[in-house]
């Protein structure tokens, strides 16, 4: 995956109007750190809505352990569910407030302490917590050049490229509701900076535009795209001045 050009540049990302204090407070990972301590249903919907979101770099992380892909599930399932039901909260420091490095060390922890002594007991025997497709888990695991990896770095590989599926999502589904489907669809390769995308010039013969409306509307894209990643990141860290750090390091298990 090319993702130098997914990635917003430190030059291109100031993302303005997106880390101001008043928005920042109503994220997921705000409501579930600021309510850590207490029984909020606010703060255990919040968490629900990161886990169902960010799933699958754990699985993989499970899975790069050595766990079977039926274990890999149960257990990602029922940490998930050890999660919001017996106070892992608790353990979130706001210090180390990023919602990736939680859930890292928190798997690490439920990994060594529960399957060693649970392993000989009956497993699945609770209300799952986030729909797991397990043939699509282990396809999309397969096709990823990265058997050699360490698990951390897969993990964080595939956090990285979870975040730019649900921002492409997002920008797909904002160009539909708004009538701009079709649009969208030529000019999605330009955002990605796909080598076997049509040329600007291509792209205006096929929509009856210019070239320059072409272009115009492909920086606009490309403006939202970055915006939208920005805004899926606040969701996961506790501070608006994390959010280029966490740019930074999570592009950077892409290797140069």
């Amino acid at each position: 995956m090319d993702t130098s050009a997914q990635a917003p540049s430190p030059e291109t990302s100031s993302g303005k109007g997106l880390s101001q204090a008043p928005a920042f407070v109503t994220t997921h990972w705000s409501v579930v750190l600021s309510a850590q301590n207490e029984d909020s249903p606010q703060s255990v919907e919040a968490l629900a809505n990161l886990c169902s979101a960010y799933w699958f770099p754990l699985y993989a992380f499970v899975r790069r352990q050595g766990h079977s892909p039926h274990d890999a599930q149960d257990l990602t399932q029922e940490f998930f569910a050890r999660a919001l039901e017996k106070g892992y909260l608790k353990a979130a420091a706001r210090e180390k407030g990023k919602f990736r490095t939680f859930l890292l060390v928190a798997i690490k922890r439920f990994l060594a302490n529960e399957w060693d002594r649970q392993h000989a007991q009956k497993r699945g025997g609770f209300e799952p917590v986030v729909s797991i497709d397990q043939e699509q888990a282990e396809s999309r695991l397969d096709s990823e050049p990265a058997h050699g990896l360490q698990p951390d770095v897969l993990f964080d590989r595939q956090w990285a490229t979870t975040l730019l599926e649900r921002t492409m999502k997002r920008l797909h589904e904002e160009y539909v509701t708004t009538g701009r489907s079709k649009l969208f669809e030529f000019l999605r390769g330009a955002v990605a900076r796909d080598e076997s995308a049509l040329s600007y010039a291509q792209i205006a013969a096929q929509l009856n535009l210019t070239e320059a409306a072409v272009k115009m509307a492909v920086q606009r894209l490309r403006a939202r795209y970055r915006e939208i990643l920005r805004s899926e990141i606040v969701e996961t860290v506790s501070s608006p001045d994390e959010v280029e750090e966490e740019i930074r390091h999570l592009f950077s298990a892409f290797g140069p």
